[in-house]
């Protein structure tokens, strides 16, 4: 909210500069962003009077002037506005005057022959305007020409851009502000008085209120004002509003802008008028309702809004006119033909208007103020004021009101404060603000002049040192319970003087086990050549076991995803439409799923691979070729390799492992995978006997119906049983490499198709013992000569051990065990 120092001084005392007040403020939990001494803009501009107007001899676009600015002589000045006329008071730029605001300094010039000394401003070159279409012209008569132009237009003052916390509901009003600087400063506050105006109360059979919602909506005051008349406000008006950047509209709406700044109530002026005719007759009733199902109405921005069932609505005879707490109705506007107003004051629940706007996406001024909790006992003081305001500038008469108060805790509970309890929070205070050796401690006249600065009633409890504290109304949203009441006593007090407190020890920081183990995880696929992606948990909904949220964001995304492989083939097919290539990458988060009414939720890392490492290269004379299932896999395998994990592979939709619960395989081997990855070329990962995920090739549909490349693989993986199983092998060891020959020998057989390869390399490694270094397919064949239902398979044994060279007397024994173990276990015919 920016803040204007003329303002402020009218409502409390300041000794101090903008600069040392921003810096009380800041140092008292406020953020002053911007310090605009508007001053500066004009420094040198005063007001001038056009005596004379002649047209250039060599232009037919620009006039010659003859000004009086108050000098001896006036100046000649040639301008090209075409509102410049004689007998006019204007904003007169001396020679030597710099404009910032156009970075322009006047010098004395020659325009098509005729010397030109100063310029006549519009309100564009003093900074008031985007554009101007001519020069500005002050209103009123007997002007003293030479005097500042400053307080005219006026930049006689300097804005602070101010940011209040989201508690401080009351700082977003110049009243809230001039409180918290005369508490700051022990200053007093001096609150606008509205005058006492005459108002028939109830109205009549003419108004009537019907408020159904009376937890949305606690408070309504409805005002009808007849004949009032509709123009320009003053400029003291004008300028207090462009100041505080909202735009001047006319009179009446003006003063219900001026009253929301002055006091932080919103207050909404309908054309009484246009109220009848939507509500289709003479009597009526006002209403606070939420919207119904079909509801439209548009608002004051000229949209038209498809209103939800959490929308807050005014009605005019149950018609909707305006949305409650947020924005007006364009079809009940007040404008140049207004005559009759209807001022609304109201109260509306913070919760109840944050959903509403959240509904439209809409947030206003208006809106701002209700969601952080308007003074429930305020409504009356600013329809007073805003009342007083409008007779005063519009005209017009008071005709009648109506109230509805469900308004409950107007007067806050008493807090007890203890003094002991102050001082363990707070701790310390420095020496030298209460001339004691060393340390010192908050006393209880601290205690008191800093509650009773911030406007708090104080009553003394039968216990030492403690207090019952009753807090005004305006803080009552903020200050309730005696934690709060520290923190105020700290923040005037201020933080800077109380002592410092180290910890007595320190001890060196460091990552632990998990998360060096994450670190290494993440470098591990970077170094496999993926990229670390990032998406929101936030997806649309539809999908099974999907948590919905009751209270979203963007109705669009208003679920959190059960699985990541769907961005992951968003983020691929956008790279690939905008031409960056294939998208090799890997993400880290949490998904979300539901078993019953539980609400279960798991870390994952998922990815995606595809396209050619080696595309636009000379390395296969740029021919492009698609990366395989087993070049996919063997960057996992690469992976898994260097964090020492064993992994196995199974062939997908082998029955799940006893100990793991459906509902967690179901998120790891999703659902979603058996609709997006091909049948056969899709497999379990398996670590310690549970599900670690999945891994495949995209579906040729699916690949075909999104334009993708030819080969895609993704996978998703349960990252905690990664981690807690790569945390085991934190520690790498060196294992020395034999100096002796190796012995190989190879060994073919059928197989049944549906005995996995891993399954046969684990048999076979485990008859072969120590002796045997490794094993790997190296031939697969499947055809003529091959009985069916089998596959035929050849693998390569390597023999070896770091001590000596094995002969055939060492090897043949444990060959032979290898060979019959394969026919044990899975009688399998043998070819060699």
């Amino acid at each position: 909210m920016w803040i204007s120092i003329k303002w402020l001084r009218e409502l409390v005392d300041i000794n101090q500069s903008p600069e040392e007040l921003a810096e009380t403020l800041t140092m008292a939990g406020f953020e002053v962003e911007e310090i605009e001494n508007r001053a500066s803009w004009a420094d040198g501009v005063v007001v001038g009077k056009v005596l004379k107007r002649d047209r250039h001899p060599d232009a037919d676009k620009l006039s010659v002037c003859t000004v009086d600015v108050g000098a001896e002589e006036p100046l000649n000045i040639v301008c090209g506005a075409q509102n410049v006329r004689a007998d006019i008071y204007v904003p007169v730029a001396t020679v030597g005057t710099y404009l910032p605001k156009v970075n322009l300094t006047i010098k004395p010039a020659k325009l098509r022959g005729v010397p030109s000394s100063g310029m006549i401003c519009s309100l564009a070159e003093l900074g008031l305007a985007k554009e101007s279409e001519g020069i500005h012209i002050f209103s009123g008569d007997n002007l003293q020409v030479g005097s500042d132009a400053r307080p005219l237009l006026g930049l006689d003052d300097v804005l602070l851009d101010l940011t209040a916390t989201a508690n401080r509901a009351d700082a977003l009003s110049m009243v809230g502000v001039a409180r918290e600087v005369a508490a700051l400063t022990g200053a007093t506050v001096r609150l606008p008085k509205a005058k006492t105006v005459s108002v028939v109360k109830p109205a009549g059979p003419s108004l009537k209120l019907n408020i159904q919602e009376s937890q949305g909506c606690p408070a309504y005051i409805g005002t009808l004002i007849s004949g009032v008349k509709i123009g320009p406000s003053p400029a003291w008006l004008q300028q207090r509003l462009e100041g505080s950047r909202i735009r001047p509209i006319n009179n009446v709406v003006d003063v219900t802008n001026y009253v929301l700044l002055e006091w932080g109530q919103p207050l909404h002026a309908f054309d009484a008028d246009k109220l009848k005719a939507v509500a289709g007759g003479d009597r009526l009733t006002v209403g606070v309702r939420f919207a119904q199902p079909g509801e439209t109405m548009k608002t004051l921005d000229s949209q038209n809004r498809q209103l939800q069932a959490e929308t807050l609505l005014i009605t005019a005879n149950d018609r909707p006119v305006a949305l409650g707490g947020v924005m007006g109705g364009e079809s009940t506007e007040v404008d140049g033909e207004t005559q009759n107003i209807l001022l609304e004051a109201a109260l509306f629940d913070s919760a109840t208007i944050r959903r509403s706007a959240r509904s439209q996406g809409l947030r206003s001024e208006s809106s701002n103020r209700y969601e952080r909790g308007v003074n429930q006992a305020g409504v009356e003081e600013a329809c007073r004021r805003a009342i007083a305001l409008i007779l005063e500038l519009a005209g017009g008469e008071a005709m009648g009101q109506e109230m509805v108060d469900k308004r409950t805790g107007l007067t806050p509970q008493p807090i007890d404060l203890r003094l002991d309890r102050v001082n363990q929070v707070l701790g310390p205070t420095k020496a030298e603000l209460n001339a004691l050796k060393g340390t010192g401690s908050l006393q209880p006249n601290d205690i008191e002049r800093i509650l009773n600065a911030l406007g708090c009633q104080i009553s003394p409890t039968k216990q030492k040192n403690v207090w019952s504290v009753t807090v005004p109304p305006y803080r009552a949203k903020d200050l309730e319970r005696e934690i709060d009441l520290i923190e105020e006593i700290a923040r005037l007090y201020g933080y800077d003087n109380f002592c410092e407190t180290l910890p007595s020890k320190t001890a060196a920081g460091g990552l632990s086990v998990e998360q060096q183990t994450l670190r290494n995880l993440r470098a591990a696929f970077r170094g496999a050549g993926l990229t670390e992606l990032m998406h929101y948990s936030l997806v649309k909904p539809g999908e099974t076991n999907q948590i919905e949220l009751a209270n979203p964001l963007f109705a669009e995304y208003s679920a959190l995803r059960t699985q990541m492989l769907s961005g992951l083939i968003d983020a691929f097919q956008q790279n690939q439409d905008q031409g960056n290539g294939a998208l090799n990458g890997f993400e880290i988060g949490q998904i979300f799923w539901k078993e019953g009414e539980a609400l279960k939720e798991k870390e994952a890392i998922a990815g995606i691979m595809g396209g050619d490492p080696t595309v636009n290269r000379w390395v296969r004379s740029g021919k492009e070729q698609r990366i395989t299932w087993y070049e996919a896999k063997g960057l996992l395998d690469s992976i898994f390799e260097r964090m020492g994990i064993a992994v196995e592979y199974r062939p997908w939709g082998k029955e799940i492992a006893k100990g793991q619960s459906d509902g967690e395989a179901t998120a790891l081997c999703t659902e979603f995978a058996s609709a997006t990855l091909h049948p056969g070329r899709t497999a379990s990962l398996w670590l310690w006997g549970k599900c670690l995920g999945v891994f495949g090739q995209l579906h040729p549909q699916l690949r075909q119906q999104r334009e993708l490349i030819d080969a895609v693989y993704i996978f998703q993986l349960d990252l905690g049983l990664l981690v807690q199983a790569a945390s085991k092998n934190t520690i790498q060891k060196f294992a020395a490499y034999s100096t002796f020959p190796a012995s190989d020998r190879d060994l073919a057989f059928f197989s049944p198709v549906d005995l996995s390869v891993a399954d046969l390399q684990k048999v076979m490694l485990k008859a072969g013992g120590k002796l045997l270094e490794s094993v790997q397919l190296f031939d697969e064949y499947q055809g003529k000569n091959v009985p069916e239902g089998q596959r035929s398979l050849a693998f390569r044994l390597v023999y070896r051990v770091g001590d000596r060279t094995l002969t055939d007397q060492d090897i043949e024994p444990i060959h032979n065990k290898v060979r019959d173990a394969l026919v044990k276990q899975f009688s399998l015919t043998l070819r060699s």
